[in-house]
């Protein structure tokens, strides 16, 4: 007898190793469900764009894909604004969503997901509802391939409902034996042009993004900076550390402006770019692209990111490789290294609410050396990267479409991906509200995540941005009289408020000996 259509893709996903499913079912995702199998789990959100944020967390810890399961065109909605930062941060994600029984599909009746493959673009490398029942073990071989492949990213695939019971196709059996590998290597004359440039270089400079810490390539990165004597920035809103904080050659995270990379930048004559956008501007900073006598390279696994580049020349190809070439080939230059940036001084403490630095020295302090952040604290990220030292690949994750509600759940995801290191969400009080639920699945599934709660009534960020755009009394800035211990402990996760510098290091030395949640809200001071 054939298999039927959920027998063949419970094995397909068996063979692929997507056994973690992150759901929040409704009415037509309840067949994918039936008999559920023992050797999957299954993580529910309460929220959809949770779901996501948890499901894009755990993929980017785990470097591998990540199986979501929303429902028909409203919870995929609910979820878009997640998928936006897994689209930019290049997260692989299967999305699944239940459509409505294929005979009323055409009535449009209630949670009927109209035009299913429209609905998530262009936030998806591809998107499908399979043209029979008997199709979808292979769309789903078909999404979990183009996933994985380069550059990596989320996928969404529409199923009726009833096709979970029917008989699957004669080709299910041999979907779940597929490989599909990326061979993205240079060969030996475009290696050799790059290595001849950078060896012509007078004074060259690396950036680096995201694709260099998602690839592990971080040591190589390091070699090839110390051999060649470069300075190394991180790239503009970057959501990943690609590059140790604490290392001589380390100079910081660019601004998000045109002019103000230039200026940045203006000593150099090179600027080779490696798995990052060039660049993710976002205020609008006009100015020279490039400094005047410079060149850059970029070398990225994404084509549309080297297409759309405003300037410079674009390598397509295996980031982590490409590095690893260079770093082994380059010739080392004779020049003295680069003196390490100076610390920063310790921020002043008050009997009252911190400073934001203040808050990262104590972190700093405290924290183990492998800690994992994760930052939706936006109006103090550049106070963050300043005064955490971050040493080890993975240490730190960022919306990467500034799509607010990341930070909570993808902790959560994380911590599920990562059990040996302590994952700290630093989260803004306006933040916290887009992704609150991802309290509740921290609780119940015993998630060890430490939430702190920056709190100073105010969209911080957004207040920096008025100012940017010389605009005045603007509505809706501030946040005030939300209380996140009492929302936390509804949720089942235990709180403390800390409102001095002496209850914070109380709270924080007691959630990192715990083995449970807990959610620290402090008190923090406007414009730190």
């Amino acid at each position: 007898m054939l298999k039927t259509v959920r027998e063949a893709t419970y094995e397909l996903l068996r063979s692929v190793g997507l056994t973690t499913v992150f759901g929040n079912p409704g009415s037509n995702e309840l067949p994918f469900l039936n008999g559920f199998p023992a050797d999957f789990r299954y993580i529910l959100g309460l929220h959809e764009g949770v779901v996501v944020g948890m499901a894009d967390g755990y993929a980017q810890a785990t470097g591998n894909a990540s199986l979501v399961n929303l429902h028909s065109a409203a919870g995929t909605g609910n979820g878009m604004g997640a998928l936006a930062n897994a689209w930019n941060s290049h997260t692989p994600i299967i999305v699944t969503a239940g459509q409505q029984t294929r005979a009323m599909i055409g009535a449009e009746p209630l949670l009927a997901n109209v035009d299913a493959a429209m609905l998530p673009r262009p936030l998806v490398k591809w998107s499908y509802e399979p043209a029979s029942a008997s199709e979808v073990p292979h769309a789903f071989s078909r999404a979990f391939h183009i996933a994985e492949l380069p550059a990596k990213g989320p996928v969404y695939l529409s199923i009726p409902y009833n096709d979970w019971e029917q008989p699957a196709g004669p080709f299910s059996d041999a979907v779940s034996m597929r490989k599909v590998e990326a061979a993205g290597m240079p060969d030996e004359h475009r290696l050799t042009a790059l290595l001849d440039r950078i060896a012509s270089a007078r004074n060259p400079v690396i950036v680096l993004g995201p694709d260099v810490d998602a690839a592990r390539a971080n040591s190589y990165a390091v070699t090839l900076a110390e051999k060649i004597a470069a300075p190394v920035w991180v790239a503009p809103s970057a959501p990943r550390c690609p590059f140790p904080t604490t290392h001589r050659n380390f100079r910081g995270l660019l601004p998000a402006g045109i002019a103000s990379i230039s200026r940045l930048l203006s000593e150099h004559d090179l600027i080779l770019v490696f798995g990052a956008p060039v660049f993710r501007y976002h205020q609008y900073d006009p100015g020279a692209w490039l400094p005047e006598g410079a060149s850059l390279i970029s070398v990225t696994c994404d084509a549309l990111e080297a297409a759309r580049a405003p300037m410079g020349d674009a390598i397509v190809g295996d980031v982590g490789g490409v590095l690893k070439r260079l770093s082994e080939r380059v010739v080392a230059r004779a020049r003295a290294s680069i003196e390490a940036l100076p610390r920063p001084e310790r921020a002043p403490l008050s009997d009252g609410a911190l400073l934001p630095e203040a808050v990262f020295d104590i972190l700093d302090d405290l924290a183990p050396e492998n800690a994992i952040y994760l930052n939706e604290s936006t109006s103090t990220t550049a106070a963050l990267w300043e005064r955490l030292r971050m040493r080890q690949p993975g240490s730190y994750y960022f919306a990467a479409a500034g799509g607010l509600g990341f930070a909570m759940p993808a902790s959560v995801g994380v911590q599920l991906a990562e059990p040996e290191r302590r994952v700290i969400a630093i989260i803004g009080d306006g933040s916290a509200n887009y992704g609150i639920q991802a309290l509740w699945t921290a609780a119940q599934y015993k998630i060890p995540t430490i939430f702190i709660i920056m709190k100073n009534g105010t969209y911080g960020a957004l207040r920096w941005f008025a100012g940017v755009l010389k605009v005045e009394n603007v509505p809706g800035l501030d946040v005030p009289d939300i209380d996140f211990q009492a929302l936390a402990t509804g949720y089942g996760v235990k709180a403390h408020r800390a409102r001095n510098a002496e209850e914070f290091k109380h709270a924080l030395t007691e959630a990192l000996s715990s083995d449970t949640s807990i959610l620290i809200e402090v008190l923090t001071k406007h414009g730190g």
